[in-house]
């Protein structure tokens, strides 16, 4: 099962418009996404409530793990959002 740690760009974290996009692209892949803390417990990233109770802020580092088909695809993209300043998305 594929997995990345990544340190979060936007300086909103995962709230508001990063996390809509975020859930929005995990959703368009054929795999299962999680999300979470690089040392904690992992979500279902493709679940707003979810991804924004993790309550993730620009600077911290999480943990994506993806399995099925598309699982690199859908870490590459996830990665980009992540990777991104806010008002570059």
């Amino acid at each position: 099962m594929p997995e990345r740690v990544v340190t979060v760009v936007p300086e909103d974290g995962l709230h508001a418009r990063p996390a809509s996009l975020f859930v929005e692209r995990a959703n368009e892949y054929d795999a299962t996404v999680e999300v979470g803390p690089a040392d904690g417990d992992l979500v279902n990233a493709s679940s707003m409530l979810s991804v924004t109770g993790l309550g993730v802020a620009a600077g911290d580092e999480v943990r994506l793990v993806a399995e099925g088909e598309d699982a690199e695809a859908a870490l590459d993209a996830l990665e980009e959002i992540l990777t991104t300043p806010e008002d570059e998305l």
